[in-house]
């Protein structure tokens, strides 16, 4: 039997994940957005005072009010690229509230069965979200007071995402295990299916828990397409939104063929054009949004090695952007590619072009390691053309001008993977969304959850 060993590594990664897409927006927002009052119920002057105080649901004895509700809302619109509007409110507010009824069950469960975020998980949590974002120790904190976001509402939400994961993992290892002929014949399944086109598909999974939610969660599904359509992004948006565990990766499912999704999500996924957003997708459970990635065919021809090998690929890139203030009018953008070009040939190496980095533009500048999947066809070609230590030319961007240089590259193994590991993960994951949501499902059930108000 296999158990669910390998969890661990999830309870960090689920928290940085989830709030990593809100820092960075909240970073590049700061700058630009007046600070708003963060006190609940402290109005403008002149102005009556906010009910920001009132009830919005109570879970069993512990009250959530409608300014959690508000600051929820303005952190995932931040976050998403959602327009912040009193229509958008009114669709989302619902579904706003539903997700932090769930997180106030899952803390609660997790302080009944004695399980805790510690000061270290918290804390790697935070620098790892402030170094994916470049931000210095300390500036993810004044940048929510800057958009009068109180810091409960990031801490919270990495806090339940944390204890959630160590419960979750705690049921599975005690109630699942994975047979040796269950492994054996997904094995088999995915030798034999190895030819069949492939499509990297992103997920929002929306449940639909009884009867009485299905209209409200049908509005939020559509409400989503159509934010999606008009440029909100599909991976922040999966990450606050969506109910599967691949949330925590912003709804990357990875590389499926057919065969290893439901019939109606595949028959969808088939038509879907790469890059198309899908309709909402009524399943057993809810509803499904999806995203098709990128397409490659199977592993017998010589495109689809071609096509895993490229996926295969990793990067140690090293980055150093010189800001361009969006009013910086051209002066501002010729002095950053003259500082860009200037470190170009004071460079000699990736630690000193890092070093240099730091001194002359540190908000800007980091080093890491990115698949080639999930770099840009523009970036990709250029990361291709330069050799290994070689800075390239400057790089225009929206928020500045760069220089990046390929420290190393490495090749991982072609085709579908058909390993035991591979299978047995895979396996494993879909066991764990089971688990997750019967877990939250019986939560519910056993618990006392009064919502005072429809919409906020």
């Amino acid at each position: 039997m296999v158990w669910f060993r390998w969890l661990g590594a999830l309870v960090l990664a689920v928290a940085v994940y989830a709030a990593s897409d809100a820092a960075a927006q909240l970073r590049r927002d700061a700058a630009v957005q007046p600070p708003r009052p963060a006190a609940p119920g402290q109005a403008a002057p002149g102005q009556p005072a906010a009910p920001e105080m009132r009830i919005a649901a109570v879970v069993n004895d512990e009250v959530i009010s409608v300014f959690d509700v508000v600051t929820r809302m303005r952190m995932i619109m931040i976050s998403s690229g959602i327009p912040d509007s009193p229509e958008t409110r009114q669709r989302i507010g619902s579904q706003v509230l539903r997700q932090l009824i769930d997180e106030r069950l899952e803390l609660q469960e997790a302080k009944r069965q004695n399980v805790v975020a510690t000061e270290a998980e918290m804390g790697a949590a935070t620098q790892q979200i402030e170094k994916q974002n470049n931000l210095r120790s300390g500036q993810l904190s004044e940048i929510l007071q800057q958009r009068g976001i109180d810091k409960s509402t990031l801490t919270d939400q990495i806090t339940a995402s944390i204890v959630w994961a160590k419960l979750v993992r705690r049921l599975a290892s005690q109630t699942v295990e994975i047979t040796e002929e269950e492994i054996e014949d997904a094995t088999k399944r995915t030798r034999e299916h190895a030819k069949e086109q492939q499509s990297r598909v992103a997920e929002i999974f929306l449940a639909v828990d009884n009867p009485a939610q299905e209209e409200e969660v049908r509005h939020v599904a559509e409400r989503l397409t159509q934010q999606m359509k008009q440029g909100a992004r599909f991976s922040a948006v999966a990450r606050q939104f969506s109910q599967s565990p691949t949330a925590a990766v912003g709804g990357d499912m990875g590389w499926v063929r057919p065969d290893q999704v439901a019939a109606d999500l595949a028959k969808e996924v088939a038509q879907l054009k790469v890059g198309e957003l899908s309709r909402p997708i009524r399943t057993g459970g809810g509803y499904y949004l999806l995203l098709v990635l990128e397409r490659r065919a199977g592993a017998g021809g010589a495109a689809g090695a071609s096509a895993a090998g490229a996926q295969a690929e990793v990067y140690d890139i090293v980055q150093v952007v010189f800001p361009v203030p969006p009013r910086g009018g051209e002066a501002a953008r010729r002095a950053a590619l003259a500082e860009a070009e200037s470190i170009r040939g004071a460079a000699k190496d990736c630690p000193s072009l890092l070093q240099i980095g730091k001194e002359k533009a540190p908000q800007l500048s980091s080093e890491g390691k990115l698949r080639s999947a999930d770099i840009s066809p523009q970036m990709r070609n250029i990361v291709n053309q330069i050799g290994i230590g070689h800075a390239s030319q400057p790089i225009v961007q929206k928020n500045g001008v760069g220089v990046i240089m390929v420290c190393g590259k490495s090749t991982g193994g072609a085709g579908t993977p058909t390993g035991r590991d591979e299978v047995t993960e895979s396996l494993i994951r879909q066991r764990l969304d089971t688990v997750a949501r019967r877990y939250l499902r019986d939560l519910r059930r056993n618990s006392y959850v009064d919502i005072r108000v429809g919409q906020t």
